[in-house]
C-alpha cells in the first residue's frame, strides 16, 4: 500500500519530526520531490497520517511496547487520539518519541471500556483539558464524570456519529461488550480502525461500509482473533474478501496466527502494524493534485 513508511527510514524515526517522515512517505508514493517551502505546506495540507503510538507488538525501536492500543490520526480538521493504552506514561512517552504532543490532540475518541483502552485517559486529560471525548453511551457515570472533571467535554455515542469532516464513528456496536470504530473518509478509500472489535471486525467494517459509498481501503488495529482456530481467520479473510478490503493491518488483539494467515491472503496488502506504525493516506478529493 502506497504510504507505508520506508523501513530505512523509520529506523532513523527518532531523530525526524513526524511532519518530515510524512511529507517524505507521501513524496514517495506520488514520485513528487517537494523540496520549496510552498510545496511542502501543499503536501502537509492534503496528507492524512495515522500513527500507532501504543501497542503490545513493536514496529519501532524508539518506542515501548505495552498491551493495550492507542491511535493518533492528523490531518484531518482536528487531531484525533483513538484510545489511549493501558498505562498513561507510556502512551505519553510513545508520543513524544515521535514529536506529537498532547497539545496536538483535539479529541479522543474511546472504542470501548477495557483498560488497556482507557487506562491512559486520565493521565493524557492531565496534560491536555478542553479537549472532546467521543466515548460510548454505555460507559459507567464515573468515567464520565472524572474526564469531565478535568475539563473536557463527554460526548456519550450511541448511533453513528460525525467526529469533524471525513471522519465518523460507527456507533456503539455489539451486546455484552460496547465498542465503536473509527472511518476515515479519504482519496484511497474508506480507513477503519478497530481497537479490540469485540462485537466482529467483520460487523464493524460492514458498518463502516454504510458510512460512506467509498471501498475499504484499511482496516488497522485489533481483530479480536487471538484465541480464534484457523477456520475463522480463515471466514473472516473471506468475508473481507467479499467486502472488497484492500489493505489489513492487524495488530493489538488479533494474534500472531491472524497476522500470519493475513499475511499469506492479502501479499502486499498485508501491513505488519505494532507500536511506532506510520500510514499515509491523502484527504478526500486532494490524492494528486
Amino acid at each position: 500500500m502506497c504510504g507505508r513508511w520506508p523501513e530505512e527510514k523509520r529506523s532513523r524515526a527518532g531523530a525526524l519530526s513526524l511532519l518530515a517522515a510524512l511529507l517524505f512517505a507521501a513524496a514517495a508514493c506520488t514520485g513528487r520531490s517537494e523540496q520549496d517551502g510552498h510545496g511542502a505546506k501543499q503536501e502537509e495540507e492534503r496528507t492524512v497520517a495515522l500513527r500507532i503510538v501504543y501497542d503490545n507488538y513493536p514496529d519501532h525501536p524508539d518506542l515501548q511496547t505495552d498491551w493495550g492500543f492507542a491511535c493518533v490520526v492528523q490531518g484531518f480538521e482536528k487531531t484525533i487520539l483513538f484510545d489511549t493504552g493501558a498505562n498513561g506514561e507510556i502512551l505519553l512517552s510513545n508520543m513524544k518519541a515521535v514529536d506529537v504532543s498532547p497539545e496536538d490532540v483535539d479529541v479522543v475518541v474511546l472504542s470501548h471500556v477495557h483498560g488497556d483502552h482507557t487506562g491512559g485517559l486520565e493521565t493524557f486529560l492531565g496534560r491536555k483539558s478542553g479537549v472532546e471525548v467521543f466515548m460510548p453511551a454505555s460507559f459507567p457515570e464515573r468515567i464520565k464524570a472524572r474526564a469531565r472533571e478535568t475539563g473536557a467535554r463527554v460526548v456519550a455515542v450511541d448511533e453513528p456519529v460525525t467526529i469533524c469532516e471525513g471522519v465518523h464513528s460507527t456507533g456503539e456496536m455489539g451486546e455484552q461488550i460496547k465498542e465503536q470504530a473509527l472511518v476515515l473518509r479519504t482519496s484511497e478509500g474508506l480507513a477503519v480502525i478497530t481497537g479490540c472489535a469485540h462485537p466482529g471486525i467483520v460487523e464493524m467494517v460492514k458498518r463502516a461500509t454504510e458510512l460512506g459509498p467509498e471501498p475499504v481501503h484499511l482496516v488497522m488495529g485489533g481483530y479480536h482473533l487471538l484465541h480464534e482456530p484457523s477456520q475463522t481467520i480463515r471466514s473472516v479473510i473471506a468475508m473481507f474478501r467479499e467486502i472488497g478490503v484492500r489493505n489489513v493491518a492487524p495488530c493489538h488483539c488479533s494474534g500472531d496466527e491472524t497476522r500470519r494467515m493475513m499475511k499469506e491472503a492479502f501479499g502486499k496488502g498485508y501491513l505488519p502494524a505494532g507500536a511506532g506504525t506510520a500510514l499515509v493516506l491523502h484527504r478526500q478529493g486532494e490524492q494528486g493534485e
